[in-house]
């Protein structure tokens, strides 16, 4: 303990950027918690080193109190709408290019079942489409492939 506060200001830093790396990598900005928490702790700490604030455990916490309650207040709105812009364009894989002939008839409620890379997919199509046809794979959804007559 007596380490810790003798070096108040570095001990706070380190902390604040131990808060920030797991928020970032381990939960992904997804509870904005701990990016307030961090900001907070390193800011305190930059202060504290600088002298603009006294290097004792009341001043730590209430200045962390403070600007945590400040940061919370400034940037929720603006984190949480940059959270719900999704970039909702589809994502090109090896199923791409993927054309197979059909064994089975195929139709809108994905009752055909095929077996691509050991994984049994279900087949849909927005047209009925008889077996025997060539067909190609325009969309994937999780356990589904959306085909079309080439």
């Amino acid at each position: 303990m007596e380490f810790i506060t003798n070096n108040m200001a570095q001990t706070l830093m380190v902390l604040g950027v131990l808060a920030l790396i797991v928020e970032v990598a381990v939960l992904g900005m997804s509870t904005f918690i701990l990016l307030f928490l961090g900001i907070s702790l390193f800011a305190t700490g930059l202060m504290m080193n600088f002298a603009l604030l006294d290097d004792s455990l009341t001043t730590a916490l209430w200045s962390n109190t403070l600007i945590t309650a400040a940061c919370a207040f400034l940037l929720w709105k603006p984190l949480k709408r940059m959270q719900e812009n999704v970039d909702a364009k589809t994502v090109n894989s090896d199923f791409a290019e993927l054309d197979f002939v059909l064994d089975d008839d195929v139709d809108e409620r994905g009752l055909t079942i095929y077996l691509y890379s050991g994984i049994s997919w279900k087949l849909k199509s927005k047209q009925p489409l008889p077996a025997g046809t060539h067909v190609r794979v325009t969309k994937k959804e999780v356990g589904v492939m959306w085909v079309e007559a080439i």
